[in-house]
């Protein structure tokens, strides 16, 4: 089978004729960036600048309607339907939650879809991700046979955060959960509901807490939410895990201290060492580099 579904996520249409400058206004991402040929990360966040919900913003072809499909986690869409319409006011768009007609799937290998599986699409986070693509429920077990416990191993290998896994909505900022490093947050764009505290933490370099990769000894994986410690000190917990890796949210400025001291970092038993990808842009502890920047 070329696919796999992802059985926890939603889909939520954004349509009608401002529905791209409604999403504009209030999402994270710049939505000029988002068309036909490319999708969008961004997540929609509370005043005081935490996630409510992430998401993949996808355009829809003007021949099939025209507007946006949110791909997003699917314990989150109700909370996000409400917020869409408090925020819709007067404009011309239409909101509807979708996720019981569509299925999300994603290539199995992290590579290419075929072009009639629905409307398919680039995860925008990673080229590694692969392709994606929102079809509908009727039919969606004859092409998406794989495991997702495949999909979710994939991603934590490649260090991609995962709401609700590796970080809690609500209690969450931007930073934390690499939508900065990701593509998922716009320092340039006008005003969206919490950016000025996105935006002070990105020029004052303020996010302590991250979501890092790690590396468990011996391949083996703690169990999901574990606290990781060092030298008697609280660094953070550990999400999702598979084969020996995870991701952790951790305070990093704590994990650098407890390197400096000689203290091993462990979590449920298991020493851990942090594994840091391409695509992470910020000084990782141990790094000449590392600061109040990171």
């Amino acid at each position: 089978m070329p696919a796999i579904r992802l059985v926890d996520r939603g889909v939520i249409r954004v349509s009608g004729d401002d529905a791209r400058d409604f999403l504009q206004n209030i999402v994270t991402n710049e939505m000029d960036e988002v068309g036909n040929e490319r999708a969008g990360y961004g997540a929609l966040l509370t005043p005081q600048g935490k996630i409510i919900g992430d998401f993949l913003i996808v355009a829809v072809p003007e021949a099939d309607g025209g507007g946006f499909l949110l791909d997003c986690p699917l314990l989150q869409t109700a909370d996000l339907m409400k917020r869409l319409k408090l925020y819709k006011l007067r404009a011309k768009v239409a909101l509807d939650d979708l996720s019981e007609s569509t299925a999300v799937i994603v290539a199995d290998d992290g590579g290419r879809l075929p072009d009639d599986l629905g409307l398919r699409y680039a995860d925008p986070r990673l080229p590694e991700l692969g392709d994606r693509a929102i079809t509908d429920l009727d039919g969606v077990e004859e092409i998406a046979g794989g495991a997702m416990e495949d999909y979710h191993a994939r991603r934590i290998a490649l260090g991609i955060p995962d709401g609700g896994r590796d970080f809690v909505y609500g209690d969450t900022f931007p930073h934390e959960a690499l939508l900065d490093q990701l593509g998922g947050a716009s320092f340039k764009k006008g005003c969206y509901i919490g950016q000025e505290v996105v935006s002070r933490m990105q020029h004052r370099g303020t996010a302590r807490s991250r979501v890092v990769p790690v590396v468990f000894s011996e391949g083996l994986n703690p169990e999901d939410g574990v606290e990781a410690s060092a030298g008697g000190k609280l660094l953070g917990r550990v999400g999702s895990c598979a084969g020996g890796r995870g991701l952790a949210l951790l305070r990093l400025d704590r994990v650098a201290d407890a390197l400096a001291a000689g203290h091993g970092l462990d979590a449920g038993g298991l020493a851990f060492t942090l594994e840091k990808p391409a695509f992470i842009r910020f000084p990782f502890p141990g790094e000449p580099e590392f600061g109040a920047a990171a």
